[in-house]
């Protein structure tokens, strides 16, 4: 049984004649006889009753009717879908995301392809921070990612926002009066930062700065997503230091302040790699580059 044999089925079963089914076919007559015909034996019955005056659907013709029509609108379907996939317009784009940075800018980033693009779902991965990120679009586990530039030369990246660096205190503490914080002022401090495993850039900035001024971070506690770290950093386990995007996060009993100093700023930004750019991630790039969401930098 071929697809257009149940083209053809279909149109003399709508017309009853085989002149117009052919001509609504855009085929001659002849060769719409010989498609029934094979159909019929392919199938092992006849299909329509047949004098010279009118053509009937058989009681067999009649019992195929239903299931030819939903092969006709799953083969539509069929077409439809892959010449929007193909386009761009339908699919899924896995995308891995950490930190507060991350969830920032994809929730701008939702929302505005949810406008332009209803077609395309972003499966979003949480607490996948930069270095884990990397090793997932390379083993072709994610589509996109958020990373901290830079990055490996033969991944792409859109700049999606630049942050500055605070540090996050117990509203107790000590600093949190002052209008900003060196960092050696957190000299004796226990520290709560992100582990060590996830490729944080937001860990090794930490560190950076500690070194700078002189000292080895003390770490008091790990935490997996800027939420958990928050809530350590508000019962006093410790100090964290954050990027801006994070005080947008209101948690009780947490502080932020400024660092005082030439801190470093972090350029945030969406990754993939170049060669398994498909239709539907170069809709999300193209929708990044718009800034229509105040997305690019």
């Amino acid at each position: 049984m071929e697809l257009r044999q149940i083209q053809a089925f279909l149109a003399v079963a709508d017309e009853l004649h085989f002149g117009r089914a052919a001509a609504k076919l855009h085929i001659a007559q002849s060769p719409l006889s010989q498609m029934i015909r094979a159909l019929e034996k392919d199938l092992g019955v006849e299909l329509f009753v047949r004098t010279t005056r009118s053509v009937q659907l058989s009681a067999a013709g009649s019992a195929l009717l239903g299931p030819a029509r939903i092969i006709e609108a799953q083969t539509h379907a069929a077409r439809v879908v892959t010449r929007a996939t193909a386009a761009g317009e339908t699919g899924i784009v896995r995308i891995g995301f950490g930190g507060a940075s991350g969830y920032v800018a994809l929730s701008a980033l939702t929302r505005e392809m949810a406008e332009q693009y209803p077609g395309i779902h972003l499966d979003l991965r949480p607490q996948t921070y930069s270095g884990e990120v990397v090793t997932l679009l390379d083993d072709g586990a994610i589509d996109m990612g958020i990373v901290a530039l830079p990055v490996e030369p033969d991944l792409s990246t859109v700049t999606v926002r630049t942050e500055g660096l605070v540090v996050a205190l117990p509203d107790a503490h000590r600093l949190a009066t002052q209008e900003r914080v060196s960092v050696a002022d957190l000299l004796d401090e226990p520290f709560v930062v992100y582990p060590s495993a996830h490729g944080s850039k937001v860990r090794d900035a930490t560190f950076a700065l500690c070194s700078a001024a002189g000292f080895v971070p003390q770490i008091a506690r790990e935490a997996p997503d800027p939420y958990s770290l928050l809530a350590l950093v508000g019962v006093g386990i410790g100090v964290a230091v954050v990027v801006e995007a994070t005080t947008h996060i209101t948690v009780d009993g947490v502080t932020y302040r400024p660092i005082d100093g030439a801190v470093p700023e972090l350029r945030i930004a969406l990754a993939w790699r170049t060669d398994r750019m498909s239709p539907a991630v170069g809709r999300v790039v193209d929708v990044v580059r718009q800034g229509n969401a105040g997305l690019a930098c």
